[in-house]
């Protein structure tokens, strides 16, 4: 293994240490009395989603778990997947360990390089160290998108942040019936669809199950850690449909009831104080009553496939449960669930059912929704559930996800722990952060946080131990300042005492108004005492700045798509053509070619024999969106799906047997004045070429204006839910040599567009 440089801004990201022998000590014994650790960590659930914390989704092994230990009215977050991913698994803040935003990017500033930090240990790597084996089950997104490919690197894989095993995924969001797998550090085919029953969901718990079996089985005197994350409940909202059809008649009354039943639940439980006040709506989103009966029906049955998808989780995370039971570990065994940001604004106002297509430019009317309702949280649907119902599932807080008012930073999280927490059931109010779990269990351990791994010195723990609280109620909250940005977005927790602005995109920072709100009186940050309380509030600004400046917040950056379109611009760079040859592996979408807003040319080179071939030349996207080029019924067809509507050109004759190149070239048309803004912009062709010559076209304004899809690329078959109309993989059954992808330049990308779809993806 050769060093690699330390970056250009500091720090050593990516940094690998030379040495043929594990860093750690390899006959060393755990702590005494160190228990095992089961972290579950739902995705884009709110604060009032589980059960146990005021809704009628059902939720029973949450429910059991707290009312066997503990529920946290005051756990924080910082309002996304990735940061708050960062800040879980190091014991540091997300800035501090270049993780500012998301993994998607890298905008070069030490806080913002979208990868953890080897100066920031992961706990997997603390506890290696005290003999503790650590396995990681689904979603990552830690480490950048254009490293997750064949080659990596696999230093910010889990395997290369401490653990032993990885099943999962590393974008952000995947399809739960076609996921985008890896086991350890290998791409690898989802072992069912939707068709055989196949659930994600399911398929984690099953991995988590043999994990812990197999380390029993194995090494039964060592503690583990295992670390289930699941894609429940980030969109696509996808479940059974007899689970969705139950939740119809729960949420019939609309967003504004729900949400008064919901303060109601939480004041009777205890959860929230008795003054806690309903805040208004969010901006933008109507009375419930506002809507149109077919608007209503159809925002109920996504606020039911979000129900349904939580509700199929909570009944596998049971099998888990109960495996612990029946394997003899559970009452040493701590277990945490919670969530990692607030409910998602993804869907929009109105919600998608499939959201590849306004992405793309094609208008979802509510018509079309609603002769698609019976497809939502199926295989061939992106869900998304509209503002309203993600303002539901923050109740009783302000704004969403991405925010730092509390409705994006404040999260259900629950500990049960049987042989500690003897008297469960108890609410604990302190106020808790992401970046102190590490402290917290690694006092729980008994371990010290290591000042070097691998030879690389570590940076200091930022977060502080609640451990305290686990037996004392009363226990303090933590003693230093907890600064919160995303977007722009800001905010300072400090002695009960909250300072948060909301800041619009594209304007300049010093015209944000900062609110000023006590939590500790203000549960729902309804009561503004910034007028009161003017001196007060500065000085919390002004730490807010020396907060930033310390944990490599600055320079504060709000452009969206922009951040987005460099990225991608930087990573692929002047390289316009790929070549895959035959025997390659899936390719993730962010290593596949960029065929964005431009004109291509896509070649297959194959031999067909006498009796003739079909199947899939080369395929990128699933049902929801992509594209393919494939031969049927002896025909060259080239399907452009955009959001579930087909483009299909066929050629105009069969191919022919014999050494064939078969492909499609595709060419933007000159358009003499720009689109108006949030227009399709422009005309493109698709013409079949066999052996060069032309075979048919097609001229369509539909086209990938800002993605292709969050499934990967592969040749020579379709190996997920299809992207056209044959039943996958619909391998070739000719001899296929190679597939090349020249891109040529002229790509145009909306940068603002294509944030906004790529957000919706976090």
């Amino acid at each position: 293994m050769g060093a690699a440089s330390d970056t250009p801004f500091g720090g050593t990201i990516g940094k690998t240490v030379a040495s043929s022998k594990p860093w750690w000590p390899t006959a060393i014994k755990p702590p005494a009395g160190a228990p095992n650790i089961l972290v579950v960590l739902f995705d884009d659930v709110g604060f009032s989603d589980f059960g146990c914390y005021g809704s009628p989704i059902r939720t029973p092994t949450i429910d059991r778990l707290a009312a066997e230990g503990l529920r946290y009215s005051g756990f924080h977050t910082t309002a996304m997947c990735s940061t708050t991913r960062a800040a879980l698994l190091t014991g540091r803040n997300h800035h501090s360990v270049g993780v500012g935003c998301l993994a998607n990017f890298d905008s070069g500033y030490p806080g913002y390089r979208g990868k953890i930090a080897r100066e920031a240990g992961t706990l997997a790597e603390m506890l290696r160290a005290h003999a503790y084996r650590n396995y990681m089950v689904g979603k990552w997104h830690v480490t950048p998108l254009t490293e997750s490919g064949a080659t990596g690197p696999f230093d910010g894989w889990p395997l290369g942040r401490g653990f032993d095993r990885f099943y999962g995924f590393l974008d952000a969001e995947t399809d739960q019936y076609a996921p985008e797998l890896v086991s350890d550090n290998t791409h690898i085919d989802p072992p069912g669809n939707h068709a055989s029953g196949y659930h994600l969901t399911a398929d984690l718990v099953d991995q988590a199950i043999r994990f812990i079996g197999d380390h029993i089985a194995d090494r039964p005197d060592l503690p583990w850690l295992t670390w289930v994350a699941f894609g429940a409940c980030h969109a696509p909202h996808q479940a059974p449909a007899d689970i969705i059809a139950g939740y119809d008649e729960v949420f019939a009354d609309g967003w504004d009831i729900e949400r008064d039943r919901r303060l109601a639940r939480q004041k009777a439980m205890g959860l929230v104080p008795q003054t806690t006040r309903l805040p208004p709506r969010n901006d933008g989103v109507k009375a419930w009553d506002e809507h149109s009966d077919d608007e209503q029906r159809v925002f109920t049955r996504l606020q039911a496939a979000f129900a349904g998808m939580l509700d199929h989780a909570d009944r596998h995370l049971a099998r888990l449960i109960a495996f612990l039971e029946k394997s003899g570990v559970r009452d040493d065994t701590l277990v945490i669930v919670m969530s990692d940001n607030g409910a998602s604004q993804e869907g929009g106002p109105l919600g998608f059912i499939n959201a590849m297509g306004p992405y793309n430019f094609k208008p979802e009317p509510v018509s079309e929704k609603l002769a698609r309702i019976d497809d939502i949280g199926g295989p061939d649907t992106h869900s998304n559930f509209p503002h309203g119902w993600a303002m539901a599932s923050n109740t009783p807080l302000r704004r969403y996800k991405q925010n730092t008012h509390g409705g994006g930073i404040r999260d259900p999280f629950v500990l049960s722990w049987p042989k500690r927490i003897e008297a469960g059931g108890e609410m604990r109010h302190q106020f808790v952060h992401a970046c102190d779990l590490v402290p917290t269990l690694l006092e729980l351990v008994g371990i010290d946080a290591p000042k070097e791994i691998a030879g690389c010195p570590q940076m200091p723990l930022e977060g502080e131990s609640f451990a305290r609280s686990i037996k004392d109620a009363g226990a303090p909250s933590k003693a230093s300042p907890q600064y919160f940005e995303m977007f722009g977005h800001r905010g300072l927790w400090r002695g009960g005492w909250k300072a948060v602005t909301y800041h619009p995109p594209g304007t300049p920072f010093e015209n944000d108004q900062w609110e000023l709100f006590h939590l500790d009186q203000d549960f729902s940050e309804t009561s503004d005492l910034a007028a009161r309380e003017p001196e007060r509030l500065a000085e919390m600004v002004a730490l807010w700045w020396s907060e930033a400046e310390k944990h490599k917040v600055l320079p504060l950056d709000d452009r969206f798509g922009p951040r987005f379109a460099e990225n991608a611009a930087r990573f692929q760079g002047a390289r316009n053509r790929f070549t895959f040859h035959a025997g390659m592996g899936h390719v993730p979408t962010d290593v596949a070619p960029d065929v964005r807003s431009r004109s291509y040319t896509v070649e297959a080179h194959v031999e067909i024999d006498a009796g003739g071939a079909e199947g899939v030349l080369i395929a990128h996207g699933d049902a929801t969106s992509g594209y393919s080029l494939y031969i049927k019924d002896g025909f060259l067809v080239h399907d452009l799906n955009i959001g579930g509507s087909h483009q299909v050109v066929r050629s105009e004759r069969k191919v022919g047997s014999g050494a064939r190149c078969l492909g499609v070239r595709v060419e933007r048309l000159v358009r003499k004045e720009p689109p108006a803004k949030g227009a399709r912009t422009g005309v493109s062709e698709y013409t079949l070429l066999i052996d060069g010559e032309p075979a048919g076209s097609l001229q369509t304004q539909l086209g990938f204006h800002n993605l292709i899809s969050w499934s990967g690329l592969d040749i020579g078959r379709d190996r997920g839910s299809p992207v056209s109309h044959y039943e996958a993989p619909f391998e070739f059954t000719g001899a296929l040599a190679k597939v090349t992808v020249v891109m040529h330049e002229d790509q145009k990308l909306d940068g603002e567009a294509v944030g906004n779809a790529q957000m919706a993806r976090q």
